[in-house]
């Protein structure tokens, strides 16, 4: 057999494991509740992994690897800033997330918890949070079907169009069929594929290159600054990279991995968890940018497009069917990610847009079966967007996590420890953070060439407020609520082991 066909067989195997996970979950989903939050039963192993998973996305293993690849270690910041941000959500967010949504009116989405919060009797925090995730989430996974496509074409040579479909196709369908616990399930899979990828591919291209010295000095050959972390000068940049860490407190394909665990006790495991799979796949990633400097452009042939360097180091570095399960392994990282995505934007169309404009429960399982129609018609316009890609993988990553983390980030932290949180703080802060990244966005030279994240959070926070402080009213129920749900993640935290 060729190599193409070793790598063909094993790519039939892995998705064909998927899309049974994907009947499995189907047979444990009867209800909304399951289909949206899988009946909040995750344990922190599934959670963790589910959550990273579906967190680093193609990224991981083509963004970030291209982006080192193409200016050295200065963008290993970006990871630093993903990693303190990552612990920070699971430590400070996880517990009382979880404990709050439940108490809150069991909200099974951000925007209901938020709206449920606040007792906006209008439902137009839930109107607006879902627009938001529609808008933002819709890039975002245009950003992952990108990422199929162009893993396809480099890797079998596959006409990109049909890259796209088949990535679109597989992704919906399990996750059309199972909903969260398909979604979940896969994440666990798909997780440990892409951490053990990651170790993998740096280890062995550096005992191919002869040890780590010989490495450093391949690297140094191509340029010096390719190993410099920029700390003698601290830059824009380097303040920019650290501040995707704030996008950690917005993303709700993240942070209903906390909803979904069956306590909040567990926050703590999941943490332990999720923060060591982190740091295993960012120096991998690391890693195998600097290995591929090492291989490729010291010699004198530099890759064409340096967000394909794991994928020329799978093949290069391993035995076909290896090399298949590597492949299948930045498969699995743009996978989880989408399916994740479109679970959430489903429940923004459905349970929140729909539901939020009708203000009536659903009937038998009409929910489900408008959730999946969601998930396809979401997937659909997200890969029309992506036929004709204009950017790389990591600016559209960067301009939809920059969206979610400015327009929910201050909402989220401000809804589960300030008490005088108001709906109209919250709906002006929402608005007036997506906007400032798409406006920022726009804007390029000087002080705006810095990440939009960081001026739409700051100015979210100062919004909302100052807003919530100029319509505070005192509501009794309101605040009982917030109490209760505080004093159910003390419980739970009192009864956990000694943390750290």
């Amino acid at each position: 057999m060729s190599a193409t066909s070793y790598q063909a067989m094993t790519m039939v195997i892995y998705l064909s494991v998927m899309v049974l996970i994907g009947f499995f979950a189907y047979l444990r989903t009867t209800n909304l509740d399951d289909f949206m939050l899988g009946g909040r039963g995750l344990g922190p192993f599934v959670a963790a992994l589910s959550a990273g998973a579906s967190d680093m996305s193609g990224w991981l293993l083509m963004g970030l690897p291209g982006a080192i690849y193409s200016a050295g270690l200065i963008n290993m910041w970006i990871a630093v800033g993903l990693t303190i941000g990552a612990w920070l959500n699971w430590k400070y967010v996880a517990p009382r997330l979880r404990a709050q949504s439940e108490v809150m009116d069991n909200s099974i989405t951000i925007p209901s918890f938020l709206s449920n919060r606040v007792q906006d009797q209008r439902n137009i925090i839930r109107i607006t949070a879902g627009l938001i995730i529609l808008l933002f989430f819709t890039f975002y996974v245009s950003s992952g079907i990108v990422s199929g496509a162009v893993f396809f074409q480099s890797s079998f040579g596959m006409d990109y169009r049909l890259g796209l479909v088949l990535v679109t196709a597989i992704t919906v369908l399990y996750t059309l069929i199972g909903g969260f616990l398909a979604v979940s399930w896969t994440d666990l899979v798909q997780g440990l594929m892409m951490v053990t990828a990651l170790v993998m591919v740096p280890l062995v291209g550096i005992y191919e290159l002869g040890g780590v010295s010989n490495l450093v000095s391949a690297v140094n050959q191509v340029s010096p600054d390719l190993l410099s972390l920029g700390l003698a000068a601290p830059t824009l940049g380097m303040v920019s990279a650290l501040a995707w860490g704030f996008g950690y407190f917005g993303q709700p394909h993240i942070l209903v991995r906390f909803m979904a665990l069956r306590n909040p006790q567990e926050a703590i495991s999941g943490r332990r968890i999720g923060i060591t799979w982190m740091l295993l796949g960012v120096f991998g990633a690391g890693g195998t940018a600097l290995v591929g400097i090492a291989m490729y452009s010291a010699k004198g042939h530099p890759l064409d497009n340096p967000e394909t360097v794991f994928i020329a180091l799978g093949q290069l570095l391993f035995h076909p069917i290896i090399a298949g399960f590597m492949l299948a392994a930045i498969l699995a990282a743009i996978m989880s990610t989408i399916s994740s995505q479109l679970l959430v934007t489903s429940s923004a169309l459905v349970e929140d847009i729909y539901r939020g404009i009708r203000k009536k429960e659903f009937s038998g399982n009409n929910g489900v079966i408008l959730g999946r129609a969601a998930v396809l018609i979401v997937a659909v316009v997200a890969a029309l967007l992506a036929l004709n890609p204009n950017n790389t993988i990591l600016d559209l990553v960067g301009f939809a996590w920059a969206g979610f983390g400015a327009s929910f980030g201050p909402i989220i932290i401000l809804s589960l420890y300030w008490k005088r949180l108001t709906p109209a703080g919250a709906i002006w802060g929402m608005i007036s953070g997506a906007a400032t990244v798409v406006i920022w966005k726009q804007l390029t030279g000087g002080i705006f060439d810095l990440y939009e994240i960081l001026p739409g959070f700051v100015v979210n926070l100062l919004v909302t407020m100052i807003i919530s402080h100029l319509t505070y009213r005192p509501n009794p129920q309101v605040e009982a609520k917030f109490e209760a749900g505080n004093q159910a993640a003390r419980r739970f935290a009192s009864l956990a082991p000694s943390d750290s």
